[in-house]
């Protein structure tokens, strides 16, 4: 849910006095705002299996140890980041909501919609026990927490899962570089049987392209995997700073179209789409459809992230395709010695509605989910109906209730529990991203852009990309036809005027954090 992906900007670049005192009022959250015992929250995906009895047993438990009770409201992810925003701005009476850069966490701490947690992560002894300082550090932005991190491992890095069984059937063993891959894709669809070779979805498109930092098509990116991209938006318009910025002071950001590797990304996703490498249905197949049809094994390949829940296809997938198998593919060219670039900001956080949440007990809840026992009957059910532990830190799933998104309430990387059936190709792929060390702090860490001077600029580029860079990234068109006309309309909307402001922030960070 790498990611990946809206509005960003900081609290202290929006100027003047008045205006940051307005927005930290508002921020501040107010814990007579909803009085009620029950803490709501909203968090994307669909039902899962047995989550009436789970919520019972979750409440008589919560209500014991706390007073409170929990009312989770799940909402598709297709609609997931357009819904959220809307109860935020229309002051509907919630909690908690899962937020990111890559939705609109940025835009809502602008509007002041967000509780300030910056104080309240130290009161709750459960929940600081189990957040690294590292994390807690990089996920503040000027000084300031506005979400609460939800990770299980240290380096978020997007792959492809691969059918190791297709792979051994068609000759090709462990696939370790792109080159391998694609030829594996072709052969896929020469000698596979009807399988698609790769299964792409509708919230991923530009995460084939840009280097964040490797583009899942952007063959350049895997070979250095040393450049993240920027966006004043998440899903928006992106820039490409110079790869030797942190030593020249000078971001230079440059379009993203001008990186020759989201060029050659482009030329390859088209070249996909014309041979039937990737599914004709990508714009609108959404992620929960494209997840069903790989555990089905509709699918040789799809997008995986290094959070250890690639493995949790196989149950279903080798009922529907008895004797599959799946592996992490991570083609750097230097395998797991890259270092890849990270910013180590989460890629999902809690939230705290400042205008109509309870901050006491939405951190209440985050403490009482930061207790294993707790944390286990949330995120994978009821023991012995849904799951049963295996060793210390393994579990066998027995339901489907395992796809609760505990991404977006509960993910703490000490209390995470490995699926029995993790593979051993995911093991070490996630065992590797729990390090810090095997990565390389991006220059530009904590840089989160203020969007406050170009948001007319930014709101003219949301439609350009939309109509004229979308379907670059899944290929349905020509690409030199189609980048002229992208040029040529992002030029009206003011794209020199967001490189210009990007550029002046990105130059003024570098000098701040010399």
């Amino acid at each position: 849910m790498s990611h990946p992906l809206t509005r960003r900007g900081f609290l202290g670049l929006t100027g003047g006095a008045g205006v940051a005192a307005l927005l930290a009022m508002a921020g501040c959250g107010d814990d007579s705002a909803a009085s009620s015992d029950t803490v709501r929250i909203l968090v994307p995906g669909t039902v899962p299996p047995g989550w009436e009895a789970v919520s019972r047993k979750v409440n008589e438990k919560l209500k014991a140890d706390t007073g409170l009770s929990l009312d989770v409201q799940f909402i598709n992810w297709q609609n997931y980041q357009q819904q959220a925003l809307l109860k935020f701005t229309s002051g509907e009476t919630f909690d908690t909501a899962l937020q990111a850069l890559w939705l609109n966490m940025a835009q809502l701490q602008q509007d002041g919609a967000l509780a300030d947690l910056t104080a309240e992560v130290d009161k709750h002894q459960n929940l600081r026990a189990t957040l690294d300082d590292r994390l807690i550090k990089a996920n503040r932005w000027d000084g300031r927490l506005w979400g609460i991190p939800q990770v299980n491992s240290a380096g978020r890095c997007q792959h492809f899962a691969v059918r190791q069984d297709l792979a051994d059937k068609l000759g090709f063993g462990e696939i370790t570089d792109y080159d391998t891959l694609e030829r594996f894709f072709y052969a896929v669809k020469q000698r596979g049987g009807g399988t698609i070779p790769y299964g792409h979805n509708s919230a991923s498109g530009y995460l084939g392209v840009v280097p964040y930092p490797a583009g899942m098509f952007n063959v350049q990116s895997w070979q250095d995997p040393h450049t993240i991209a920027r966006a004043f938006t998440g899903r928006g318009m992106f820039f490409v700073f110079a790869k030797d910025a942190a030593q020249t002071r000078a971001s230079r950001p440059v379009p993203f179209w001008d990186d020759p590797g989201v060029l050659d990304a482009m030329r390859r996703i088209r070249r996909y789409y014309l041979d039937g490498i990737i599914n004709k249905d990508a714009t609108n197949a959404d992620v929960d459809t494209v997840k069903s049809q790989w555990a089905a094994g509709k699918y040789a390949a799809t997008w995986a992230m290094t959070d250890g829940t690639t493995s949790n296809v196989m149950p279903a997938l080798t009922k529907a395709v008895p004797g599959a198998m799946v592996a992490d593919v991570i083609p750097y060219g230097k395998g797991l010695n890259a270092k890849p670039n990270q910013t180590f900001q989460a890629d999902n956080l809690v939230v705290v509605n400042a205008n109509g949440g309870n901050v006491g007990n939405a951190m209440r809840l985050q403490d009482w989910v930061s207790v294993k026992e707790n944390h286990d009957l949330l995120e994978y059910g009821i023991e012995g109906t849904d799951w049963k532990p295996v060793g210390e830190d393994r579990f066998e799933a027995l339901t489907q209730y395992s796809s609760f998104p505990g991404y977006a309430v509960s993910w703490r990387a000490s209390l995470e529990r490995n699926a029995s059936y993790m593979t051993e190709s995911e093991e070490r792929v996630f065992s590797w991203a729990q390090d810090y060390d095997n990565f390389t702090v991006d220059p530009f860490a904590s840089f989160v852009p203020d969007n406050k001077p170009v948001e007319q600029q930014i709101a003219a580029m949301t439609t350009v990309i939309t109509q004229y860079a979308n379907p670059l990234y899944y290929g349905v068109v020509d690409v030199d036809p189609q980048l002229d006309k992208l040029k040529k309309a992002a030029a009206a909307a003011g794209v020199d005027k967001l490189l210009a402001e990007m550029e002046k922030q990105a130059d003024a960070y570098l000098a701040k954090n010399a």
